[in-house]
């Protein structure tokens, strides 16, 4: 496993496991974080990835916490 800011562009990602306290994983986990992503950007770890067709922007505090 490794934390979502190590994922290349373009790159299709399984979702291992969410860190963080319960309202960030239950925040993530309605906007679909537990199924396959695919990151779109990355620019000072700040991560862009597609969930359920649709681009969610993720800032790095919070990629470093979601393990892939």
């Amino acid at each position: 496993m490794m934390p979502l800011t190590m994922a290349g562009i373009g790159e299709k990602c399984k979702i291992q496991k969410v860190g963080g306290n319960d309202e960030t994983r239950r925040f993530l986990a309605n906007l679909g974080f537990g199924t396959e992503i695919s990151v779109v950007s990355a620019i000072g770890g700040n991560v862009i990835v597609n969930v359920k067709d649709a681009r969610v922007a993720v800032n790095s505090d919070m990629a470093r916490h979601i393990m892939i």
